[in-house]
């Protein structure tokens, strides 16, 4: 059965869909695959260790017919996350993608290096801003509401869970993705990095920005990624 596109929370089946999506946005909000031989890369550090320690902050925005294309993901605790990285989720990737020896001297070398740094994430200056987010749609997705969609309906789920503000990290070169960000009430934050990126915060209150945040599906008994209700409810975030 297809409906019409809606958001809804990650499941475990979206895996591979997950990492496609991943990849075709990873290097300036286009197609990386190019730039790292293994697919697997940049999922493994920017996918798939959100969805397995952080699943109530994972959302995606389903096509109608069940195909994930584009999602978000989100930690309330990027000091925590960075630890659990390091204890839980490095021990998972680092056989498959060791740390590099030396400088790094390959775009892929310079990534594994970033795996192998979780605490790089964790910044006195964005201590006010203490969780952060990814968020990805395929390019055909992209412009049509739907990526602000996502971002509100995560930003209401680290409300409710007690998070007052969220941060992010995007490359300068992606101005398609600042003039998003800057519609929605993200600012600028002053936090020095020798990379061309910047940090971006906004609190995650609902405001005119954000707009409301989508209806998704609320999980039955099967547990976060498991099986999923075909109920709905406004979107209210997880209750600990």
């Amino acid at each position: 059965m297809t409906t019409a596109p809606f958001t809804r929370r990650y499941r475990t089946s979206d895996r591979a869909e997950l990492a496609d999506i991943c990849v075709k946005t990873a290097h300036e909000g286009g197609d990386s695959s190019a730039l790292y031989p293994d697919p697997e890369l940049m999922p493994v550090i920017f996918a798939y260790p959100y969805v397995e320690l952080e699943p109530d902050f994972a959302f995606v925005l389903d096509d109608g017919a069940g195909q994930a294309v584009g999602y978000v993901l989100g930690v309330p605790d990027t000091a925590g996350f960075a630890a659990r990285f390091r204890e839980e989720w490095l021990p998972r990737a680092a056989e498959r993608f060791p740390a590099p020896v030396g400088a790094a001297v390959t775009p892929a070398e310079s990534m594994a290096f970033l795996l192998h740094t979780p605490e790089r994430m964790v910044r006195d200056e964005l201590a006010g801003h203490p969780a952060h987010l990814h968020i990805d749609l395929l390019p055909s997705w992209q412009g049509r509401g739907y990526g602000r969609a996502l971002i509100a309906t995560l930003l209401a789920a680290l409300h409710v869970h007690g998070v007052p503000a969220v941060h992010l990290c995007m490359v300068r070169a992606n101005t398609p993705a600042r003039a998003f960000y800057d519609r929605l009430g993200f600012e600028q934050l002053d936090v020095p990095d020798p990379g061309p990126v910047w940090y971006l915060g906004r609190p995650t209150a609902q405001d005119a920005r954000s707009g409301p945040p989508a209806t998704v599906e609320q999980p039955d008994a099967g547990g976060p990624g498991g099986p999923r209700s075909s109920r709905r409810a406004s979107q209210s975030g997880p209750r600990r």
